[in-house]
């Protein structure tokens, strides 16, 4: 393409992702309400599931062309910067708060999906077609227990008269559904853009393929989660910020790469195994960041952002 439309894509691939996350957010936030289920659950199934769609193509494209590696290192560096970028950005728009049940539940459960990865790489160095299975075998458990809450949740908002009839009140379901379906298509359209237009421009400026790889794509992957948790701050909806990071994290671990392990067995270098390390340490930290005052400061969002920044040098230089 000519030069000067790499700037012209990148540009409305940027609008795109503006426009097509407050949509979305819109639109889930419409969904919970009139399905009468929390936020959270919205945002750690529909919106999350949503979100995670490049990393999944990516990923699961990388296990049909046996480029596996691949398939680990988006997964775990999309995760990071979901925790990390996502988590601190929305932080410094306004303090991000946690929910008691969301600490003793969802966000230690999101901890462990990442020990169980880093236990099934490291035994044999590999993740083969059985570590797959098993992966998959604890999201359909996870994602039974999603369907569950939001059960007990609606009947318990039933039993509300005055809360059933506030659910009618809104947008209606085709609207839902058009800015749901919509402002996805726009998200999804708006990050391929973006790293289409940034990879031409860096090209230009003489990086690497590899280092293209590390930072682009890698951020360009992980930039529906960005925009879409960064609006849902902005209108106030915490919750589905934070459930959006925590799970598109378990989705990443469990579904995309459980299904890219089944398709094809991959290999766990020491490099995965360094970088899964740093994904259980971010975690942990952040986890006892929420639990020391129930949310997530800005001063602690700049602490998380820095902790990123010292990540991505050490990517680029190793």
């Amino acid at each position: 393409m000519p030069y000067y439309m790499s700037y012209v894509i990148l540009i409305l691939g940027f609008a795109l992702l503006s426009k097509g996350a407050d949509f979305f957010v819109e639109g889930a936030s419409a969904a919970a309400r009139k399905l009468r289920v929390p936020a959270f659950i919205i945002g750690m199934t529909i919106v999350a599931m949503g979100t995670s769609a490049p990393e999944c193509a990516v990923s699961i494209t990388a296990a049909w062309k046996g480029n596996n590696e691949l398939a680990v290192s988006n997964a775990v560096g999309s995760n990071i910067f979901n925790l990390m970028v996502v988590c601190g950005m929305c932080a410094l728009v306004s303090p991000l708060a946690v929910k008691t049940s969301i600490l003793k539940k969802e966000f230690p459960f999101s901890v462990l999906v990442v020990a169980l990865l880093l236990a099934a790489g490291l035994s044999g160095m590999a993740l083969g077609r059985l570590d797959g299975i098993i992966l998959l075998a604890v999201f359909a458990v996870f994602l039974f227990w999603m369907v569950r809450s939001a059960q007990k949740e609606r009947m318990r908002q039933e039993t509300c008269v005055q809360e059933g009839a506030e659910t009618g009140q809104g947008i209606s379901v085709i609207r839902c559904v058009i800015y749901i379906a919509g402002g996805l298509a726009a998200i999804v359209l708006g990050g391929d853009w973006v790293v289409d237009g940034a990879s031409v421009i860096a090209e230009s400026f003489g990086m690497s393929q590899n280092l293209i790889g590390l930072t682009v794509v890698a951020f360009g992957t992980s930039l529906p989660e960005l925009v879409t948790s960064f609006a849902a701050a902005r209108k106030n909806q915490a919750d589905m910020a934070l459930g959006n990071v925590i799970g598109s994290n378990i989705f990443n671990i469990l579904l995309i790469l459980g299904l890219a392990a089944a398709i094809s067995p991959m290999g766990f270098n020491m490099e995965n195994a360094a970088d899964t390390v740093i994904l259980l340490l971010m975690s942990i930290e952040v986890y006892f960041f929420c639990r020391k005052g129930h949310d997530i400061r800005r001063s602690e969002g700049i602490i998380m952002l820095a902790e990123y920044v010292v990540y991505g040098g050490y990517i680029c230089m190793r």
